[in-house]
């Protein structure tokens, strides 16, 4: 099965409706969003692939305020929110999903064992660098980076967005691939 992997879409319309697009061209049968969604509208656009049958999950982020309406879209368009953090299973393989603001947590979370898969978000960096399978004793860990565009701070050298993309994992092959929005 191939999984579409987003995070931190930060209210980014465009890309994240371009990364529905790849998705749906991948023929993902489910999505995880890893939480930064900010506002339920996002939420919406989804609904272009759960109306297809494809499952969609997601959790919150550091930055997702609007809670209840959040939990509330989630539920109108028949997808599965899953709180602060989250646990599924799917083709035999036991994935867990957080979108990393507390680094211990995360760590004591991918070190806990549980996992075949840890999926997070929240650096805007994704992981691995490289299209290579990045184990942490028996988890993968995955990062999408962020699908908001790329933007640079005019009062830093370094860019608060970076090269927005997103991910899909072949559960199966366990081959994953990076795309650029």
């Amino acid at each position: 099965m191939k999984i579409g992997i987003i995070s931190d879409t930060h209210d980014d319309m465009s890309n994240t409706n371009r990364a529905i697009d790849i998705f749906k061209e991948s023929n993902v049968e489910a999505v995880f969003h890893a939480g930064d969604i900010i506002s339920p509208p996002i939420i919406l656009e989804f609904k272009r692939l759960t109306d297809l049958g494809i499952k969609f999950f997601g959790i919150f982020g550091n930055n997702d305020g609007e809670k209840q309406g959040l939990k509330a879209m989630f539920k109108q368009i028949n997808g599965n929110f899953l709180g602060d953090e989250g646990k599924i299973d799917i083709d035999n393989l036991r994935i867990g999903i957080y979108h990393g603001q507390d680094l211990k947590k995360k760590q004591r979370m991918i070190d806990s064992g549980k996992f075949d898969i840890f999926i997070y978000g929240h650096t805007h960096t994704r992981e691995p660098q490289e299209e290579k399978l990045d184990y942490q004793g028996k988890t993968l860990v995955l990062n999408p980076g962020s699908a908001h565009r790329a933007e640079k701070s005019l009062m830093s050298d370094r860019p608060y967005f970076k090269d927005p993309s997103v991910l899909i994992f072949d559960t199966i092959s366990k081959e994953i691939k990076f795309h650029y929005l």
